[in-house]
Parts: C-alpha cells; sequence; structure tokens
C-alpha cells in the first residue's frame, strides 16, 4: 500500500460518481446526443496504479448515469508513461503507419498541446462553457491552458500539483535539540542553506537537503526574484537572464552543492532521503507518497521517520512563487457532438467533490475554487469513509495554503521549450555536482579544504558560469 494514497476503497470513487449524477450540464439536441445511438468518447492518459484505478472507477460510474442519460460511452486507455502517451498522440496526429486513430481526449502538457494545436487538430473549448462555469475554477490551472496566447481554451485542467518540502522529523528533532536549529530558517533559501552549513558540522560532512526539478529552481526562483526567465507572447520567447538573480540562485544551489551542504546522489531526492543521505528535499506534491517511512543507512540498522510536511522556501523579502503542474485534457478537433460530449465528461469529472476523491489518488490538488479548501476535503474523506496516510494529509494541508498565500506560475508553451528547459535542469547542478567532485580529489590529495574550496567560490567562477549558461540558453532559443 505504500504508493496507494488511499488506504480504503478506492471503489467509492465508484458510489460517488453514482451518487453525483448531475453535472450542470444542459441537454441540448442541438449538438445530436442521442441515449438511443450513444456516441463514443475515446480517452487516452497516463495514469497508473492507484490512479489509473481511480479513474476508471470514475469512466465506469460516467457511463452508468450521466452518459448512459445523454447518449455518451467513454472509453478509457492507458498509455503507461507520460513519454509513452506523447509518442503515442504525436504519431496519431501525424498519421504515421500503424498508428492509432486520435483520440477524443488525451492527457497533455502544454508542449505537447500547443505542438498538436499547430497542427489545427485541437477544439477550442470556451465556447461550451459559460462564463460563470470557468469562474468556478482556479483562475491559475485554466490560464494555462490558453496555450496560444489568446482566449481560446485548448487545454483543461483536471488536477493540478506544486511544490513543497518535506523533512525526516525523526532526525531533524535529534539534530535541533543538539543545536538549536529552527524550522523557522527553513521558509527562505538563505535559511535553509544556513541550516545546512550547520548541519554539515553536526553531523561530520554529511548534506541536509537535496531535490527534484531544478529547473523549477531556477524558473520559479527568478519568478520569486522579480524575474521571468521565458517571457512569451503569441508563441514567441523572449530570454530574460537578469545577472543579479542568477547570482542569487547561484549562492544557494551551487555553492551549498559544491560545499557538500546540499546533495544529489540517487535518482530522485527521496532515494536520496531514504539511505540518509539527506534529510530535507523539495519535491512535488504528487509524489508525497514516496517519501520513505524508514531510514537505512549501510552501517545503522533500519529505522522508522516521521515526516514533516512545509510550505516551499523563498528568499528572503520576495515574493511568494511556487510551480504550478500537471497535465490537463485536451480535446481534439472533430465535429460539434463529439466536441460537446468530451466537454461533458470534463465538466462532470472536475464536480468539486468528485474532483476531489480523484486528486487524493495521486496526492494532487482539485482544480474547483470550491473544492480547494482543506475543511470540505476532509469531509468528503471522512463521508465515504477513506483515511489517508499522515503524509498525504499534511501535503494536502500544505498544498491548500500555498494555493491561497503564493502565486501559482507555470512557464508557457514555446518552440525548443522542452530543450530549454533541460538546459536550466542541468547546467548548474551538472557543473556543482563536477566542482565538488574535483574539491574532494583535491582535498583526498592533503589540499585543505578551505584552499580546495576558494577557486569555486570566486566571482570569477560564477561569472564564467553564466556567460556558458547564457549561451546554452540562447542557442536553445535562437537568441
Amino acid at each position: 500500500m505504500k504508493h496507494s494514497v488511499l488506504c480504503r476503497g478506492l471503489a467509492l470513487i465508484m458510489a460517488m460518481g453514482l451518487l453525483l449524477v448531475g453535472c450542470g450540464t444542459p441537454k441540448d439536441a442541438s449538438y445530436g446526443l442521442n441515449p438511443q445511438e450513444p456516441v463514443a468518447i475515446t480517452v487516452w492518459h497516463y495514469y497508473n496504479g492507484s490512479q489509473k484505478v481511480a479513474f476508471d472507477n470514475l469512466v465506469e460510474a460516467f457511463n452508468e448515469t450521466t452518459g448512459k442519460e445523454l447518449g455518451i460511452v467513454v472509453e478509457a486507455t492507458s498509455k503507461g508513461g507520460v513519454n509513452d502517451l506523447i509518442q503515442a498522440v504525436t504519431d496519431s496526429a501525424e498519421g504515421k503507419v500503424g498508428a492509432a486513430e486520435m483520440p477524443n481526449i488525451f492527457s497533455a502538457y502544454s508542449d505537447t498541446a500547443r505542438k498538436i494545436d499547430q497542427m489545427g487538430l485541437l477544439a477550442s473549448l470556451e465556447g461550451y462553457f459559460s462564463q460563470e462555469e470557468l469562474d468556478q475554477y482556479v483562475p491559475g490551472y485554466l490560464a494555462d491552458g490558453y496555450i496560444d496566447g489568446t482566449d481560446s481554451l485548448k487545454l483543461f485542467p483536471v488536477a493540478k500539483s506544486t511544490e513543497i518540502l518535506m523533512v525526516n522529523k525523526t532526525d531533524w528533532d535529534t539534530f535541533s535539540q543538539a543545536t538549536g536549529a529552527s524550522l523557522d530558517a527553513l521558509s527562505t533559501w538563505e535559511g535553509l542553506c544556513q541550516t545546512a552549513a550547520q548541519y554539515y558540522e553536526y553531523s561530520g560532512g554529511k548534506s541536509f537537503f537535496g531535490r527534484d526539478a531544478y529547473a523549477n529552481y531556477m524558473i520559479i526562483g527568478s519568478r520569486q526574484l522579480g524575474q521571468e526567465v521565458f517571457q512569451v507572447q503569441n508563441g514567441e520567447v523572449t530570454l530574460n537572464l537578469n545577472r543579479d538573480a542568477m547570482r542569487r540562485l547561484w549562492d544557494n544551489m551551487y555553492v551549498p552543492m559544491v560545499q557538500g551542504h546540499f546533495g544529489k546522489y540517487g535518482r530522485f531526492a527521496s532515494d536520496d532521503a531514504k539511505t540518509g543521505d539527506i534529510i530535507a528535499l523539495v519535491g512535488s506534491t504528487s509524489g508525497a507518497t514516496y517519501f520513505p517511512e524508514s531510514v537505512a543507512k549501510d552501517d545503522v540498522e533500519p529505522y522508522p521517520i516521521e515526516c514533516l510536511v512545509l510550505p516551499l522556501p523563498g528568499f528572503a523579502g520576495a515574493e511568494p512563487f511556487a510551480v504550478q503542474q500537471g497535465a490537463g485534457m485536451a480535446v481534439a478537433k472533430t465535429d460539434a457532438t463529439r466536441e460537446y460530449a468530451s466537454v461533458v465528461f470534463l465538466k462532470w469529472l472536475t464536480e468539486a467533490d468528485r474532483n476531489i476523491l480523484f486528486s487524493l489518488s495521486a496526492s494532487y490538488m482539485p482544480v474547483k475554487k470550491e473544492a480547494n479548501d482543506i475543511d470540505r476535503i476532509k469531509a468528503v474523506m471522512e463521508e465515504n469513509g477513506i483515511q489517508v496516510s499522515p503524509i498525504v494529509e499534511q501535503t494536502l494541508e500544505t498544498s491548500i495554503q500555498e494555493a491561497k498565500t503564493y502565486q501559482f506560475y507555470t512557464s508557457k508553451p514555446f518552440d525548443n521549450g522542452t530543450e530549454a528547459r533541460a538546459v536550466m535542469e542541468n547546467h548548474m547542478v551538472d557543473r556543482a555536482l563536477a566542482d565538488k567532485a574535483a574539491v574532494e580529489a583535491q582535498i583526498a590529495q592533503g589540499v585543505s579544504r578551505r584552499e580546495a574550496l576558494a577557486p569555486y567560490l570566486s566571482d570569477e567562477n560564477f561569472d564564467a558560469w553564466f556567460q556558458d549558461f547564457s549561451k546554452a540558453l540562447r542557442q536553445v532559443v535562437g537568441q
């Protein structure tokens, strides 16, 4: 049950679907729906595990209720992982030999949706919603769907995630009691860096912190500092690299990494937490259930740990920004009947209480304003006899808090956006890891730690990196 958010009855989602029949969509005969001749709507997604079970149960509930009433049959297929889904959709859109016919609905991130939309294959959805209906959704989640910079809604939100700080509370408590370290310091990147340096000395040279998605640190950190790296208008990008902002990002990520205060050892930060190589990490809310329940060190018997979930750190004195993540649902351009039927299903799926239950399957956040309320979420859980693990409960509370107090942000899609993000993801951290290895090699040869670190902490080293980084990004975006 480690990776299953719900400790009881995902089938309860099925029951909830049967109870919540209506979705507020009028049966408009002008769209050609006929219960005697139901229209089939195909859905491709990348859900697996408990989330796939939850989605399949919802599809079955829809087909037996609203779908049966209106004449809509939804057929859902998991294409495996995200990359598998992208490939399948792209092959269908391009009409490759052996590719299946385009689905009516498919999960997509904005860059994939933009690519398919440029082929003229996505439906505009705004005409199927009243303004009152659109106003029910969290504005930032809905804004992500206007992918071409116009008023045309091409990507519909279903469930979202953000980032949080997760701490091994068991080992933190021991460290804090010995040193006086305060959790309050972890609210800023500067305080986190100071705490990591303190932990390094306390632990005899161990890293305190790691994270996933370094590109998010670069992009969101820039927004916190008042800068937008990728300024996109009508699909055209302007690169904005502010030297002062980049220096602050450098000082609070590269510097502690090369010093060993931050670390990256396994594929995911949760892997490093499991082996005790770090005791704090930033990760996605959707991955919260992967935070370990115990630590297994080479020289110590495995021992259980508690997790503490805190909001994403920000820069001192800066605006509170956090990333908005999670694929939306795109509708293929076909005919009014199938497009309308697709939207009927999406409205039904995102009805507040139903969307809460689906979101619980993977620690996602629901997309309607009224559903982003922790009391309502707990009420829905209680009404349906659903229990979640302590880390999921903390994650829900913290993410809802962030939704109310942070500004959510995601980069708009643009040509070569995926490649540009890869530069943001790897350029600084790869350099830090290589330079850390060089420092350790010099120390092994008898050079003092201070002397070995000195050239990597210099202004000249930052200037050299910033020049290389700027060049790499400009080459990718063509500027």
